[in-house]
């Protein structure tokens, strides 16, 4: 469907928690603009990270969702930042059409020696982003890796772009506190993703030069055309602000309209997106069963029990040692 006047009708589609797909035919870029509020605030909220490392993983979470949702068949994409800095890790697992999970490591003294409003750069530092795409046991996985070099996430999906997909890309992310009614201040994160993605169609070619033009004539190329699109939609992207990606009360359809009304924008089914942990009682026991005797009993308890909490959700699975045949 076509966007209207955000005056003209009520706009369908929640204000968090959703992916919206869009297209601009006139300028040939498709995009997705991506709004969490519940899912990054209950993920934060569980771990009780700070403020510094609680926005390093929710721009995090905005940013593997906005790739996982471009997923056409089933199947995962993880998102693994491994570096030197207070941050060391942050994991995102995101499992088609919408449900993710997410968790980071971090240095507790190293993050409480910097500010609260400090940068990624100074919280990822130098390390590694992975992105990679799990079709499932029967196929290869696909992974890019780009460096992190005291850069946002944003620069580091750049890269990933510019040297994996080879597609003109902008991407946007952002997370912060809002106020959002009673309860105090909830974690929000959004990002928007445009993609210059020309399907050879009319609209951007060049009126055809006079026959009588000078042989000289600066005369203007299809590719000087494509070009021109991709600036104008690339610039009009760069003027979201931040603060109304994790806006409450601005709908994705609102900046969608404010950006590109003037082109005609198209917006398709959104995706809503929850938080889901894959863990279970079976997968847990799966997994110690495969561990040697030896590192088994280093795990068991004064109380005799062998406890195991889930990184991700923080939920504790508590064991007997002779479930696995242990003396």
């Amino acid at each position: 469907m076509s966007v209207s006047s955000p005056g003209a009708a009520a706009l369908p589609g929640d204000l968090a928690d959703v992916v919206l797909p869009f297209s601009v035919p006139a300028l040939d870029v498709r995009g997705r603009v991506v709004r969490l509020g519940a899912v990054v605030d209950d993920i934060i909220a569980r771990h009780a990270y700070p403020p510094a490392v609680s926005r390093c993983l929710a721009e995090a979470v905005a940013l593997t969702t906005l790739l996982g949702t471009s997923l056409k068949f089933d199947g995962r994409f993880l998102m693994q930042a491994q570096t030197d800095g207070p941050v060391s890790m942050l994991l995102v697992d995101f499992e088609t059409p919408g449900r993710l999970r997410a968790c980071a490591r971090f240095d507790k003294d190293a993050v409480a020696a910097l500010p609260a409003d400090a940068a990624a750069g100074e919280m990822l530092g130098a390390g590694a982003l992975a992105m990679t795409i799990d079709q499932g046991p029967d196929m290869n996985r696909y992974q890019g890796v780009v460096g992190l070099d005291g850069g946002s996430l944003e620069d580091a999906a750049h890269q990933y772009f510019r040297q994996s997909e080879q597609i003109p890309t902008f991407l946007r992310l952002t997370a912060a506190q809002v106020y959002a009614g009673a309860g105090g201040p909830r974690w929000r994160a959004g990002g928007l993703l445009v993609q210059y993605l020309p399907d050879g169609g009319p609209g951007r070619a060049p009126d055809l030069p006079p026959g009588d033009a000078p042989e000289d004539a600066d005369v203007a190329s299809a590719e000087d055309a494509e070009a021109d699109a991709w600036r104008e939609a690339r610039l009009l992207a760069a003027t979201v602000e931040h603060h109304e990606l994790a806006d409450p009360s601005m709908s994705s359809e609102e900046l969608l309209y404010r950006l590109y009304h003037e082109r005609g924008v198209r917006v398709f089914e959104p995706t809503a997106v929850e938080e889901r942990c894959r863990c279970s009682r079976e997968r847990v026991h799966e997994m110690l069963v495969g561990f040697p005797d030896d590192d088994r009993a280093e795990m068991v308890r004064e109380d005799g029990r062998i406890e195991v909490t889930c990184e991700f959700c923080s939920r504790a699975y508590d064991f007997a040692p002779d479930e696995f045949g242990a003396s």
